[in-house]
């Protein structure tokens, strides 16, 4: 087996990670021909995403307590397995209804991954280097997003939609075995929790009443909200109203998955010189500037492609430098039940997402304009976490610096 401290330990764990992504963004360029196909409106269609996220969110809270009674393959590989199971359904499925449920189902298994990723790093490293080496696993995961929707519109045009679902079951079997063979156990004997419902209950309220837990996380989830009211609403907004091909669909959504990675590496390079709550403050200006920008482009009704794709590249390129900073600083007060934190962390993120991409699917009008809103408002809500709790409740080796 692997080192835990190995790159190809942290490149496996960001495939493990990067398998909530595939099942949001490699269907995306479907979603138009999925309403077509099963007779459904937008709205609904939208929802089998919404689905997913709350499905992924419930999952989360018992996902990571069983880690931390269990430890994280055993509970990693079972989620894969039943995602597989789940992706076949949604294969299968002949109306949106049976698709939305599947999806829920699919999401309960693939919420093992992103949780179970997230605190393996922290169970290897410390909080500061966590910041890092999520920057990188962030940088890695990201290539599923970059490459997922361009693969997913070249597999609608030529094989249907469905095959997108069997692939997504093949990737989990794949990676159910290589956790399994390849990567050591990264939780320590001694820090394993009791499975008894006071205990989880005692753990939740521990951490989530921490005041420093709760600003990072809440301005993780709304920089994430930003995120997936672009991945809710772009499929539409492109194809349906910009006239954008399914095929092509995917090169631009490669371009503002880009700026992403960017965002990684820039907070990996600067991580050598810059304190965590600097890259954090960098990034959500960046985000809330590129959302203003969006914003302001669709209220004056300067409607085209690159009047979204520009403004939102920035925006994922601040993203990129916040969500590493956050994770490792929501996760830092929580060493002996990183499983745990990590499943509320997640919880939170997803819920407040799923809110974000229903409201756009709720609200669409045919137009940019309703997803630019939701976009602008997300990072200005971050950037508001940020100074009223972040700056005043830093996780420790987070503190602020003097200067910016």
């Amino acid at each position: 087996m692997l080192a835990l401290t190995s790159i190809w330990t942290t490149i496996l764990l960001a495939a493990a990670v990067a398998l909530g992504p595939l099942a949001t963004d490699m269907y995306l360029p479907a979603l138009p021909q999925i309403g077509s196909d099963l007779n459904a409106s937008i709205g609904d269609v939208q929802l089998t995403l919404s689905f997913y996220l709350a499905g992924f969110a419930m999952a989360q809270l018992f996902c990571g307590p069983l880690a931390d009674r269990f430890g994280r393959k055993p509970i990693m590989i079972a989620g894969f397995f039943i995602f597989a199971l789940a992706s076949i359904g949604c294969a299968r499925a002949t109306n949106v209804d049976s698709l939305m449920l599947f999806r829920f189902l699919q999401a309960l298994g693939g919420s093992a991954g992103p949780v179970l990723g997230r605190a393996a790093v922290r169970d290897i490293y410390t909080p500061q280097q966590s910041a890092r080496i999520m920057a990188i696993l962030a940088s890695i995961m990201a290539l599923a997003p970059a490459l997922a929707p361009t693969i997913g519109g070249v597999m609608v045009t030529h094989l249907g939609w469905a095959s997108i679902f069997y692939v997504l079951a093949g990737y989990a079997l794949a990676m159910m075995a290589i956790v399994a063979i390849g990567i050591p156990e990264p939780m320590r004997p001694e820090y394993r929790q009791p499975l008894r419902p006071a205990s989880l209950l005692k753990n939740y309220r521990l951490i989530g009443t921490d005041i420093s837990f709760l600003g990072y996380t809440l301005t993780n989830s709304l920089m994430y909200s930003s995120l997936f009211a672009f991945i809710s609403g772009s499929s539409f907004v492109l194809i349906d109203f910009l006239g954008v091909s399914p095929q092509h669909f995917g090169l631009y959504f490669a371009f503002v998955v880009a700026g992403y990675i960017v965002g990684n590496l820039l907070a990996v390079r600067l991580g050598t010189r810059l304190s965590p709550d600097q890259i954090l403050l960098r990034g959500i200006l960046l985000a809330a500037a590129g959302g203003t920008v969006m914003a302001s482009l669709a209220l004056a009704e300067v409607y085209s492609v690159w009047a979204v794709m520009l403004p939102q590249a920035v925006i994922l390129c601040g993203t990129g430098m916040v969500l590493p900073q956050t994770m490792a600083g929501a996760l830092a007060n929580f060493p002996r039940m990183a499983g745990s934190a990590s499943s509320l962390f997640g919880f939170a993120q997803m819920t407040i997402a799923a809110g974000s991409g229903a409201l756009v699917g709720y609200l669409h009008d045919g137009t940019s304009l309703v997803m630019a809103l939701v976009i602008a408002t997300s990072t200005f809500a971050a950037l508001a976490s940020y100074v009223l709790l972040v700056q005043r409740f830093p996780a420790p080796g987070f503190e602020p610096e003097a200067s910016v």
